[in-house]
């Protein structure tokens, strides 16, 4: 089992990183739930929290106000998730602009998935088609700020843009690229600027292992992060298949089925995904990215089973534990 020296982590060293995927609420009703889980993996100390942005920028108003909030009233590091396909270049640098204008200086830099059942469909004229080109334009956009503005320039260089990317260490499906073809696409962003990678999920120890391998012998230097799925939930296995084309371990998959307490059924997921966290994190995984789906137990969890939990209390990380005069309705 992974074990990690506490005195240690607690200055910084030892610890992998910590990170979590959540997703904007689509309706103000689903606001507070959203919240609520939001806090509770933020007093997990995680190095970071991503949030995810919308097919086509369609919850692009929604994340940039997360994002927004996350910096102002908590200590943690948003990074912004930006798609590009079917998008101008000019509607993307303008989205860039706004999520820099509210204080976010990390991105996740994704190309995105076409229209689906649009056989017909073709990007725009003057759009932005692939994640290397939005990299750049990221840094174009910042380095335009920072020529017209110098408290921003000091500001980029006291906190300095930080891109990361995804990569997919079986392939990618929608894409129809190899293992092999997606380290060239990794080496390719990390040329224009990535600083680091979040793999897409994966059930095997094996596929991160063999894929980072890989890439290192073809001169991918930047660190590779394990994105990794609690595998709890058999229908959500099966969801996000049809989504990613990633196919969930078929003996787990009935076992799950077969196990009519939903406790019991929890419980030996969990089991499965400790296992997969401590195998990457013992072959040299910098971290652990959770994809929660906006579901904090699964995922605190794991961390737990891993020795990976909160090492201070929520009062000791200067969170607030409940409501406060004046305070954002985020309640962070």
């Amino acid at each position: 089992m992974a074990s990690f020296d506490v005195s240690h982590a607690a200055r910084g060293f030892a610890r992998p990183t910590l990170s979590f995927e959540l997703m904007p609420p689509r309706n103000p009703d689903a606001a507070p739930k959203f919240w609520n889980a939001a806090r509770k993996l933020i007093e997990a100390q995680p190095d970071f929290i991503s949030v995810t942005y919308g097919a086509a920028g369609t919850d692009r108003n929604t994340a940039r106000t997360v994002v927004e909030r996350l910096i102002k009233h908590t200590n943690v590091l948003p990074i912004a998730h930006l798609t590009c396909v079917g998008a101008t270049r000019d509607n993307v640098a303008d989205t860039i602009d706004d999520f820099l204008a509210v204080g976010a200086r990390t991105f996740l830099a994704l190309r995105g998935d076409p229209p689906k059942n649009q056989p017909d469909w073709k990007p725009p004229a003057h759009s932005v088609n692939t994640s290397v080109e939005l990299i750049e334009l990221l840094r174009e956009v910042e380095s335009n700020r920072c020529f017209a503005d110098a408290p921003a320039a000091l500001r980029g260089a006291a906190k300095p843009l930080t891109v990361a990317v995804a990569t997919f260490p079986e392939g990618n499906r929608d894409a129809g690229t190899t293992r092999e073809q997606e380290v060239q696409r990794l080496l390719e962003k990390q040329n224009a600027g990535a600083n680091f990678a979040i793999t897409q999920l994966f059930y095997r120890a094996e596929s991160y292992t063999e894929f980072v391998e890989l890439a290192r012998r073809e001169g991918v230097t930047i660190p590779i992060l394990a994105g990794i799925l609690p595998m709890t939930d058999p229908n959500r296995l099966r969801r996000t298949e049809e989504l990613t084309g990633v196919t969930p371990p078929a003996e787990l998959l009935a076992e799950l089925d077969a196990i009519t307490s939903s406790h019991m059924r929890h419980s030996r997921g969990i089991e499965a995904s400790i296992k997969l966290a401590q195998d990457v994190l013992e072959a040299g995984a910098p971290g652990l990215h959770i994809y929660t789906f906006n579901k904090y137990e699964a995922a605190l969890d794991l961390l737990e089973g891993v020795h990976l939990g909160s090492l201070l209390a929520p009062s000791e990380l200067g969170l607030a534990t409940g409501p406060q005069v004046g305070a954002s309705p985020v309640s962070l």
